[in-house]
């Protein structure tokens, strides 16, 4: 909740430095606010975020920007990079991807050239996964990033009210996106790959971002896909998205409905997202 004199903080600071840019506006007011994740790192994109929605609202009026926006480089065409398309040898790896690598700028890549939806940035947490062989090939790519907002089917199966939703959606991950490369012909390797990343998600994202994930879902196109992969791997089907968007306008649905699953990571998942 942002209250009238959180806008007049950010009004008075904007006017006491008339040259600074945006980003260290979003960091001073994370320090401001002590708006952290988990492990202690300033959610300064969050930050800015907020800040183009106040001044979207005509609350604010932010300095002009100075360079191009740092989405718009990590979104910039890569062109081609290598990567090796020869048979797959056992056993598949999965191992997280660090930013600002080799590996990262592959994912990307990857995602960006076979993945039916592509791939833009990430905001907020999120983590990426990378199935190699045992010769470091790429067969696989997910990636696991913000849980939707608020979703029917999701919410009611874990009895949810809105005040549990606010307080424990951090919890929950949604995988975005993964791809088997087109290349690769293994049977069962993505109900293999999904238990694998299942099994240590969790901990990966507390190393991360300094909180475990008890809940992961994802939202299954029909009729273009079967889901077979999930069901195979123990995710739980509940029901169906309604077609809206983060930025839908409440006229009517954008896109097609989806089938929304579910992976419990904890055994006390349900008693910890409902309290």
């Amino acid at each position: 909740t942002v209250r009238p004199e959180d806008v007049v903080w950010i009004r008075e600071w904007l006017q006491a430095h008339p040259h600074s840019n945006r980003t260290r506006l979003s960091r001073e007011l994370c320090l401001a606010w002590n708006w952290r994740n988990g492990a202690g790192r300033l959610k300064d994109m969050a930050a800015r975020v907020l800040l183009l929605r106040l001044e979207a609202r005509g609350h604010i009026q932010l300095p002009p920007r100075r360079t191009a926006s740092v989405n718009s480089l990590r979104n910039r065409d890569f062109g081609q990079i290598d990567h090796d398309q020869s048979p797959l040898e056992r056993p598949v790896r999965v191992e997280p991807v660090t930013e600002g690598t080799g590996e990262a700028r592959l994912f990307q890549f990857l995602l960006a050239r076979y993945h039916y939806l592509g791939h833009r940035h990430c905001l907020g947490e999120n983590l990426k996964y990378l199935a190699k062989d045992r010769q470091g090939r790429p067969l696989a790519c997910l990636l696991f990033g913000s849980a939707a907002w608020k979703t029917a089917a999701r919410d009611q199966w874990l009895g949810w009210t809105s005040q549990q939703r606010r307080r424990h959606l951090e919890l929950l991950t949604n995988n975005t996106r993964f791809i088997i490369l087109p290349w690769v012909g293994v049977g069962h390797l993505s109900s293999h790959l999904l238990g694998q990343v299942a099994a240590r998600l969790s901990a990966d994202w507390q190393r991360k971002y300094g909180h475990p994930i008890y809940l992961v879902e994802s939202f299954v196109e029909q009729p273009r896909f079967a889901g077979t992969c999930y069901q195979a791997a123990g995710w739980i089907p509940v029901g169906l998205t309604t077609g809206r968007t983060r930025n839908d306008d409440g006229l009517k649905p954008r896109v097609a409905p989806k089938t929304i699953y579910l992976k419990v990571l904890q055994a006390d998942t349900l008693r910890r997202l409902r309290a």
